[in-house]
């Protein structure tokens, strides 16, 4: 196998780490792994060479099941759900890409979506199997997202996120806070919350940190500038919601309806976050950067109580 074809499995495919049971083939493992994904779907991706093992090398249904072998499979979702929405490249050279991802779009494959992500377009539109998120936004956030382009430099611009050496910005719309002073700092311990696609702030030590300023205020809505500290999962969206303004069109927080409850996905309903600035010194080139989003956040045109229509 090339090592191009390699890298195009490494960004493109799903990475497991074989849990430890009584298999004999990783084909029984990942049988029982993913009920969900019969054996007949996983003989037929072996046999196209979209199961590989940590080498880049085809994995047979004969290869010997070890706990812990690390495996790189291509996800398969038949006829995914096209995103209307274009995004738009702001830079790019050998080293960094910066994107303006539109609303809906994942970064990375997850869930139904494969090769409508940000990724898979940015690789197919670049032509570099090379490339790697530097960072993540979530799928109904739009706004800005940083690539490395270069394996052999990655590490320098991931250490300026681990290091906290980039000063991020976004913009959310939500319900008014009169009642708080701006700007103002909102620290709290944050863990998985149930379901676990919800994040939910504790008692105990904090493990978040959000700078928050208001930018412009419409009645009932206001305009924030969001500084986040630290990177949670949803942090932006469960601070603002713990402070009685979630955001507008959020359909996690502050509640969740019930399954069968639940609105389809409404692509005129975008959430409210943008991330729109991003600024750090260049770790190569030792040039301060800086990136803004061209997207805009658009007011809602309906009245909202506690951030919902």
């Amino acid at each position: 196998m090339s090592s191009s074809r390699f890298s195009t499995a490494q960004q493109r495919a799903s990475i497991l780490h074989l849990p430890a049971g009584p298999w004999t083939t990783v084909l029984d493992c990942l049988c029982a792994r993913f009920p969900a994904i019969s054996r007949d779907t996983w003989l037929d991706r072996m046999a196209r060479g979209k199961v590989l093992d940590n080498d880049g090398q085809p994995i047979g249904p004969e290869h010997p099941y070890r706990e812990a072998l690390r495996i790189h499979y291509f996800r398969e979702v038949p006829q995914e759900t096209p995103i209307p929405f274009q995004e738009s490249i702001l830079y790019a050279d050998e080293h960094l890409v910066v994107a303006d991802k539109p609303h809906f779009l994942p970064v990375t494959p997850a869930g139904q979506y494969v090769e409508e992500t940000l990724l898979a377009r940015l690789t197919r539109r670049l032509d570099n199997p090379q490339l790697v998120p530097l960072h993540r936004i979530d799928r109904l956030t739009a706004g800005l997202v940083l690539f490395s382009a270069n394996p052999i430099n990655r590490d320098a611009y991931q250490a300026l996120f681990r290091e906290r050496r980039i000063d991020k910005l976004y913009e959310a719309i939500a319900p008014a806070l009169p009642q708080r002073v701006f700007p103002l700092v909102h620290r709290s311990r944050m863990v998985e919350g149930d379901p676990f696609i919800r994040m939910q702030e504790v008692d105990g030590e904090p493990n978040s940190e959000t700078r928050i300023e208001v930018l412009e205020q419409r009645g009932e809505l206001w305009r924030y500038g969001l500084h986040p500290v630290s990177g949670k999962r949803h942090q932006l969206r469960v601070h603002m919601s713990g402070l009685g303004a979630a955001l507008c069109f959020d359909p996690l927080y502050p509640t969740l309806p019930p399954r069968g409850e639940r609105p389809p996905e409404d692509f005129d309903k975008p959430l409210k976050l943008l991330a729109r600035q991003l600024e750090f010194i260049d770790p190569l080139t030792g040039e301060a950067r800086h990136f803004r989003s061209q997207l805009e956040l658009t007011w809602p045109s309906i009245n909202f109580i506690d951030g919902h229509p």
